[in-house]
């Protein structure tokens, strides 16, 4: 699929909707549950998806806009907000998720970028020349990656009780990005 702002926007926006729906008010067995050493909890990549909406995916948008390539896109520490909300309750980290993706989504829609803004360069600390538009649909396959990863989470917590079906459950098997 080719990169389309509005496809992009759409699904941006329902990721806290479907966090919520999956999270809020589950016991703290799943919501802390990890898959080794290493990994994030549910409630972790809550916290990590609040940081890269706050710290990484706009401002880069907005570096590249101001500046092309004459400065470097911010670095990201993708475990920043975890340390600092090491006991917040998830409820509270949805709820501030919520109201993150809500404000850059509308900073976004805001910018009303063009063909021309879309396909401007920056240059990103680790992988040299991005454009705005692989920044957002990099941001777009982010909430996916980890509503992915919290999927997985979840259904490992019930590796062991499925028995036998174990091996028709693809979600058992699938060892995709897990920090």
């Amino acid at each position: 699929m080719d990169f389309h702002l509005d496809h992009t926007t759409a699904l941006l926006a329902r990721t806290p909707a479907a966090l919520d729906a999956l999270l809020r008010d589950l016991p703290a067995a799943w919501t802390e549950a990890r898959e080794g050493d290493g990994t994030m909890s549910p409630r972790e990549v809550v916290a990590h998806l609040i940081d890269a909406d706050q710290t990484n995916w706009m401002p880069r948008v907005e570096t590249i806009l101001r500046a092309g390539q004459a400065e470097p896109l911010p670095s990201f520490d993708r475990y920043a907000k975890i340390r600092a909300n090491a006991d917040t309750p998830l409820a509270a980290l949805l709820d501030e998720f919520t109201a993150i993706r809500t404000t850059r989504l509308e900073q976004l829609r805001a910018l009303a970028l063009t063909p021309v803004q879309l396909s401007l360069t920056g240059a990103h600390p680790a992988l040299g020349t991005v454009t705005v538009a692989q920044v957002l649909a990099a941001w777009t396959a982010h909430d996916l990656t980890h509503l992915h990863q919290i999927s997985r989470l979840l259904a490992h917590q019930y590796r062991e009780a499925v028995g036998p079906f174990a091996r028709f459950l693809g979600v058992l098997h699938c060892t995709g990005h897990s920090s």
